[in-house]
């Protein structure tokens, strides 16, 4: 055997639907089934103990305990047999008594079982189609009596004792109730169904000969000795919105007699189902229970009603209503509350009542607070906390708190604490949960729904989602070890996320199949991952690129977990081995010894593994593996193990199965010594608050700190009023009663003096009566004795009156014998000669027999010769028969040779056919391999087949609930489609007018465009006259400076030709001055070079100027287009705006139209007395309508003059941005253009108006 031992702690959940499935052990201690075992579970002091249910056993059926508490009975399946396990619960731990499994009679499974009054008898009912009473001796294993209770195949649904009465039996079941007597080895029925066979699915007994007996359709019988005594219908109520918490009170702990044992509806789900197709309404009573004062049912769906006994009468009246609370967590808190009651059981002292329901809940009530709450219905509370009512898809536990996450296809999301068992959070959501994983902080976790992927929030009192990632049907979803990544898994790819941006960082893709289990690596540095196509790969995730993989397709993989050391890898999957994978390769395969592993994990330590099964079992192994079979087996769940999990020190073990179960064990090795990590801190006792929460938590606190200070000042007020009273009072009654003792003092002084006075008098009065009894005595004394004597004389006188009476009897007595003897004589002698005469009588009747006797041997011998005739005669005829048979056997012994010579030709022909078949069987064994395969993907599309049409059914109802809504609101749009038409009749005069404004303001709009163009057309004429103005400046400025210089050297030459004139007398002088002038200012070599550079100039002129010319031209015609393109921009905004300020001008009018057609109407209707002068009634008449046209022609008026203002202002707004852009370095060559001034456009605009 293996040296790893997990011990079980503590269970999260309930089996309801095991008959009988909840019952008390003593006043604090409960009973119920859990997984494959029951669970004893203290309500003070939260403990489980555990009585484990058979090895192999595949089904728990129904449970019952003695009267004494001594022993529990349970019936099972194991391996396709019915056993029944009884067992001692007096013993700690609690051992098996009794094992009943040899059965003579047949049967498939016992559905219902009832020990008797003593506890020595038990009583066990199967199921059809055999449908057998069984009434068992149990200590000895003897059957004392077996009946078949039903011949039509009817559900039986209970069995029980009378509970005074060992010999008295009922059996209820569908159209069957059954009073049973055991008597003489035999089970006979004492009563006789009368009526209508009702459908009756449980009962209990009220007294000795009175039982209660519910039915599917919401009515309650009462029976006494068989007939029926009282009859009522239970009503059926909408369920109120009050949940009001009442609070517990504490259980007595005083025992009284434990009162009679309720057993609730066996097979709930086969009621359902039949129920379901008749689409019964009425209340169905599953469960009955009896008390003291009466009983208690169930009533429908979340009800529960008290029946106490009237006094005078034997009947019974509903005195209490209690009801399943809504649970705020849920959906849809509507729906929350409407689960069955399958079973009710009350404490022995009567002060607690417990309630199983069918979505595996337990429920107490104090039967002191059902007393309290008078008018309004009382409340269950959780006996323990919110239990799974579904399969458990997923498991997740993190590092610093000890908490545990699971969700359900319940679709429910619980945080569990494992160190104080119980349950820390809980939600309920609209889809179905199908993985779920925590954050190692504890802080969060990430949800696998069927719509979305959602990462949330664990807040101190609720879960909040914060982030939803479109991934459909996520069934595997991680976080690393480090927390900053999580995975999940869509189908056949991984999605890697990041906690911190929350984005998608990878995506792994490369299965061909669905995946089923992801696992990190201890570093994060890796992902592993397997799937229905066989294949386990090995991601590197700095890549996203697989770096190993092992591909074994014959295997549908289940699980995958890897070493702490990073290297070795171990799979699960349909083959019935556990893999060790390393490198690509399959290192070593074990043998799981005929049974399919769901689920693989390994310990942080590398030492232990755990691995599940499809039986619901758990094995602990030690690492390495054996090749043995060398494990220690747990059988815990009662269905295939979902998800298995150690916490990260090693020391508690987490299993779920699809039983909706949560099981914790506890670790250890063989010698005790628990297995266990250091932790070097300890758990984080830290939680997350919304600020909101926290914010509104203050204001609450604040508000009630306020209510406190103002209570504690009305209180002190009152009290302070009551002091002033009590004390007025105080003083009232100190001087009533000092006057009460002042008189009482006078008046027992008064009484005193007379009781002297009487004591004188009956002290005078005694001395009296005594003397006077003295004397009497006396008088009396003489009287008795005169009296004896006389009594003693007439004694004697009798005496002898006695004796003379004596004698004279005697002497009569002897006459009397004297006469009785002759009497006798006469009476002999008659009778003798009688028998004389009798005697010859007989005499005579015997010769008559003899004369038959003689004529009887005659007719004799004559009967007796005619049948030897007849003998003769058929001898004759049979021989010849004889004959025949023998000549026709010689013929068949010759025709049976032949036929043995083909017999065994046939045979030869049938030992290949064997061989063949063989062949066939084996092919067939191999193709049932396959077929299974193929099932079990066939089931799980079924599944997801199911939860789609599910989802559909979801949508279709919400579309149901939209097209009713589209329904009412076209209803709506109808009702104001017909006020609109009439409101539109009425704005038609109106709508023309504004339509003859409008065609005015789009001839005004024309204008004022046409206005704009010539405006435009005009800028540009005067920046060309501009720009050649500024040309023929230059040029001036050119001509004149060129003027200047000549004037300014013929200033000069005439100086020095002036000075030439001096020297006229002198030709030599002149002649050399004329010289020097002629040198000085006419050079034939410059005049050459001044000539041609004059003209070189004036063609580099003209060049330029063209040049110059040609791109003035082209930036004109650029500045044209982009002129108008920004006139077109700029009209086009002026229209928009136009046409918007016109809408808005024709809404206010609308509004104000219909705010005074309003106001008409409530005036019409008498809602309102006001009258507005200012507005035109309804009723105005024809004559009257042109003055109110000019009104409103008035008011248009105004408008376009104000659409005017705000046209100005915006051309005023657009002429400022242009300036703004001719500011810009790309349009200097604008710098000098002015536009028009506005005020003359607009001048011009409106003479063209006028």
């Amino acid at each position: 055997m293996s040296t790893v031992v997990a011990q079980s702690l503590h269970v999260f959940g309930l089996r309801s639907h095991v008959a009988n499935n909840i019952f008390f052990f003593d006043e604090q201690i409960i009973i119920f089934p859990s997984g494959n075992h029951c669970v004893k579970y203290n309500v003070d002091q939260k403990w489980q103990k555990f009585i484990p249910g058979s090895d192999k056993s595949q089904d728990m059926l129904a449970l019952s305990i003695s009267p004494n508490r001594r022993y529990l009975a349970v019936s099972e399946t194991v391996q396709e047999k019915p056993v029944i396990t009884i067992y001692e619960l007096s013993s700690i731990p609690c051992r098996k008594r009794k094992i009943l499994n040899n059965f003579d009679f047949p049967v498939q499974k016992f559905v219902s079982m009832a020990f008797s009054p003593d506890s020595k008898y038990l009583l066990t009912q199967t199921s059809p189609p055999e449908s057998n009473l069984v009434y068992w001796l149990w200590e000895k294993q003897k059957v004392m009596a077996i009946i078949r209770t039903d011949s039509q195949n009817s559900s039986v649904y209970q069995v029980s004792f009378s509970p005074q009465d060992n010999t008295q039996v009922c059996v209820t079941g569908n159209g069957m109730f059954k009073l049973l007597r055991f008597a003489e080895g035999t089970l006979k029925q004492t009563n006789f169904q009368k009526g209508e066979p009702q459908n009756y699915l449980a009962h209990t007994w009220v007294s000795d000969d009175k039982i209660v007996v519910g039915t599917d359709t919401g009515r309650l019988f009462l029976f006494e000795s068989g007939d029926q005594r009282w009859e009522t219908s239970i009503m059926v109520k909408e369920s109120t919105s009050d949940t009001k918490n009442l609070n517990m009170i504490q259980e007595s702990e005083s025992l009284i007699q434990f009162p009679t044992i309720s057993s609730p509806v066996p097979s709930y789900e086969r009621v359902v189902t039949t129920s379901s197709h008749s689409q019964i309404t009425m209340p169905q009573v599953f469960a009955i229970a009896a008390y003291s004062k009466g009983f208690a049912c169930s009533a429908g769906p979340g009800r529960v009603l008290l029946f106490e006994k009237m006094e005078e009468k034997d009947f019974y009246r509903e005195s209490r209503e209690i009801r399943i609370p809504v649970d705020p967590q849920s959906n849809d808190p509507s729906q929350s509350d409407k689960q069955d009651v399958l079973c009710l059981c009350f404490s022995p002292s009567e002060e607690t009542l417990i309630a199983s329901t069918s979505k595996n809940q337990l429920y107490s009530i104090t039967m002191s607070l059902t007393e309290i709450s008078k008018g309004e219905p009382a409340h269950f509370e959780y006996l323990l906390y919110p239990l799974h009512s579904a399969s458990i898809t997923g498991l997740a536990t993190c590092i610093r708190k000890p908490l545990i996450a699971t969700c359900s296809l319940d679709r429910s999301v619980r945080i569990w604490n494992y160190e104080s068992n119980t349950l820390e959070l809980f939600k309920e959501y609209q889809e179905e949960a199908y993985t779920i994983s925590l954050h190692p902080s504890g802080h969060f976790i990430v949800v696998g729904f069927a719509d979305k992927l959602r990462l949330m929030n664990l807040l101190i009192d609720d879960i909040r989602s914060f982030k939803e990632y479109s991934v459909r049907g996520c069934r595997e979803c991680s976080f690393s070890n480090g927390g900053h990544l999580f995975a999940a898994v869509n189908g056949n790819v991984i999605h890697i996320f990041t906690t911190t941006s929350l984005e998608n960082i990878s995506n792994l893709k490369g299965h061909t199949g669905k995946i089923r289990s992801i696992v990190w690596n201890a570093d994060d540095s890796k992902l592993i991952s397997c799937g229905t196509d066989g294949a386990v790969y090995e991601w590197n995730l700095s890549t996203g690129k697989r770096e190993t993989e092992c591909v074994l397709k014959s295997c549908s993989y289940n699980c995958v977990t890897i070493s702490p050391d990073a290297k070795i890898i171990f799979a699960v999957g349909s083959d019935q081995t556990l893999k060790e994978i390393a490198d690509s390769s399959v290192l070593r395969e074990t043998s799981a010894f005929d049974v399919t592993y769901t689920a693989v994990a390994i310990s942080h330590s590398g030492r232990m593994m755990f691995v599940g099964t499809s039986l619901g079992t758990i094995r602990a192994m030690k690492y390495p593996l054996p090749l043995q079979r060398e494990f220690n087996e747990y059988h815990a769940h009662a269905g295939p193990v979902t998800k298995i999990l150690l916490t990260f020190d090693d020391q508690f073990l987490l299993t779920t199965a699809e039983d909706g179960c949560l099981f914790t064990w506890k670790v250890f090795d063989k010698d005790g010594r628990g297995i266990k990590r250091e932790r070097e801190v300890g758990f984080a006792e830290e939680v997350l608050v919304t600020k909101t929460d926290m914010e509104e938590k203050a204001q609450v606190m604040l508000e009630l700190k306020t209510r406190v200070e103002e209570l504690k000042m009305e209180n002190e007020y009152q009290l302070r009023l009551k002091d002033m009273n009590y004390s007025e009072k105080i003083k009232e009654l100190t001087d009533k009663f000092i006057q009460e003792m002042e008189s009482l003092k006078t008046k027992n002084q008064v009484l005193r003096t007379e009781k002297d006075k009487q004591d004188v008098l009956h002290r005078e009065h005694v001395d009296d009566l005594l003397d006077k009894q003295s004397r009497e005595l006396q008088d009396l004394e003489c009287c008795n004795n005169q009296k004896l004597l006389l009594e003693y004389e007439k004694y004697q006188e009798l005496q002898l009156k006695s004796q003379r009476m004596q004698e004279e009897y005697e002497k009569q007595l002897r006459d009397n014998h004297e006469t009785r003897s002759q009497a006798l004589g006469e009476l002999t002698e008659f009778y003798e000669a009688k028998l004389q005469e009798k005697t010859t009588l007989l005499e005579e009747a015997q010769e008559d027999v003899r004369q038959q006797l003689r004529e009887f041997e005659e007719t004799k011998k004559q009967i007796e010769e005619d049948e030897d005739r007849e003998i003769q005669d058929i001898k004759t005829k049979y021989e010849k028969k004889l004959r025949d048979e023998k000549e026709a056997n010689l013929r068949l012994k010759g025709e049976t040779g032949i036929m043995r010579k083909k017999f065994s030709s046939l045979q030869k022909e049938i030992e290949e056919r064997t061989s063949d078949i063989e062949n066939l069987k084996g092919e067939q064994v191999k193709l049932q391999g396959v077929i299974k395969s193929l099932e079990k993907d066939i089931l799980s599309l079924k599944r997801e087949v199911q939860e789609r049409d599910e989802t559909i059914q979801d949508k279709e109802k919400r579309i149901y609930d939209l097209k009713k809504k589209n329904q009412e609101l076209e209803k709506f749009k109808f009702v104001l489609d017909y006020k609109i038409k009439e409101l539109k009749k009425q704005i038609e005069p109106r709508e023309n007018e504004i339509k003859v404004m409008k065609e005015q303001i789009q001839e005004m709009e024309a204008e004022l465009e046409r206005f704009h163009k010539q405006n435009a057309q005009l800028e540009l004429h005067v920046v060309e006259l501009w720009q050649k103005l500024r040309a023929a400046d230059q040029e001036t400025r050119r001509e004149r400076q060129t003027e200047r210089d000549l004037e300014a050297l013929v200033k000069r030459f005439k100086t020095d030709l002036h000075n030439c004139v001096a020297y006229i007398q002198e030709p030599r002088l002149l002649k050399e001055k004329v010289r020097g002038l002629f040198e000085k200012y006419v050079q034939r070599a410059d005049m050459v070079e001044i000539v041609g550079l004059n003209t070189d100039l004036q063609q580099e002129y003209a060049r330029q100027r063209e040049h110059l010319e040609r791109n003035l031209a082209t930036l004109k015609k650029k500045v044209v287009k982009e002129s108008e393109l920004h006139r077109a921009d700029y009209v086009r905004i002026m229209q928009e705006n136009v046409s918007l300020i016109k809408e808005i001008n024709e809404l206010r009018r609308e509004l104000k139209f219909t705010r005074s057609q309003v106001y008409d109407l409530e005036a019409a209707l008498k809602l309102t007395k006001k009258i507005r002068p200012q507005e035109v009634p309804e009723t105005v008449s024809s004559e009257d309508m042109p003055g109110v046209a000019s009104t409103v022609r008035l008011n248009e008026q105004e408008e376009t003059e104000r659409i005017i203002e705000m046209q100005r202002l915006e051309i005023q707004r657009l002429r400022d941005q242009i300036q703004e852009q001719e500011q810009v370095p790309g349009f200097h060559h604008l710098a000098g253009i002015r536009l028009p001034s506005l005020l003359g456009s607009e001048a011009d605009l409106e003479v063209q108006t006028k």
